[in-house]
């Protein structure tokens, strides 16, 4: 006869393998939405840099715009990403990552082509190795993505004061930092998507914070190659 504690251990082991299961199923369906998303944002760029696109945009007052867009979009994605539908945040996601691409045109016109593949593929690396570690590591990362954004409220900050002394060495500290930052909170986010999983129940739950988990990603990214682009690229001539 079997004992009941062989059976709850039996159980228990099942119940681990389908959570695994489970888990790199959302974990993968997490950075597929944020790699179409960047994939989606390049593409955008690329064409609207290198087509008439670009003067229209940029030569005219409607750049402002479309720098301001990507704005008007985490504002909205901040107050109503709880209260939507998995397919709306899904299409939201999308519209957000495409506008962010209209915005990003412009490094295509101020930066050469290599700087541009050096910073992203040094961003991609470091993205993923943090990625790995965020995922793997038993250290609960809460305190560190604490600190981590706090500083994304000074390195703020930091750029707007800049603005008005346009120093050309702050800029450079506001870069270095601005990598070190999101980097982190790349492993930050990655632990705690992970965790959100694990407390979540349901298709239509675990397909929206899969949304919300790959804009945090996104972002961290983005953030994270335009801090890169700044410390590597030279200005193009």
């Amino acid at each position: 006869m079997i004992e009941p504690a062989f059976r709850a251990s039996v159980a228990s082991s099942a119940d681990r393998v389908t959570m695994d299961a489970g888990l790199r199923s959302h974990m993968q369906r997490v950075f597929n939405y944020m790699a179409s998303g960047l994939a989606l944002t390049g593409l955008t760029a690329y064409i609207v840099a290198n087509t008439a696109l670009a003067g229209v945009i940029f030569g005219s007052p409607l750049k402002w715009v479309v720098m301001l867009a990507p704005l008007g979009f985490i504002f909205y994605l901040n107050f109503r990403l709880q209260s939507m539908s998995a397919a709306r945040a899904q299409a939201v996601f999308w519209a957000f990552c495409g506008v962010m691409g209209l915005s990003m045109a412009s490094i295509f016109m101020v930066f050469a082509g290599e700087d541009i593949a050096r910073a992203f593929f040094i961003t991609a690396a470091t993205f993923a190795a943090m990625s790995l570690w965020g995922y793997t590591t038993k250290k609960d990362l809460a305190g560190f993505g604490s600190f981590l954004l706090m500083g994304v409220m000074g390195i703020m900050i930091a750029m707007i004061v800049n603005l008005f002394l346009a120093s050309s060495g702050m800029q450079w500290v506001i870069s270095v930092i601005g990598v070190f930052i999101f980097t982190g909170l790349t492993a930050y986010d990655v632990q705690n998507i992970k965790q959100m999983y694990a407390e979540s129940w349901g298709a239509e739950a675990n397909n929206k914070m899969a949304v919300i988990g790959a804009l945090g990603l996104y972002l961290n990214f983005i953030n994270a190659f335009q801090f890169m682009l700044s410390l590597m690229g030279g200005n193009r001539e």
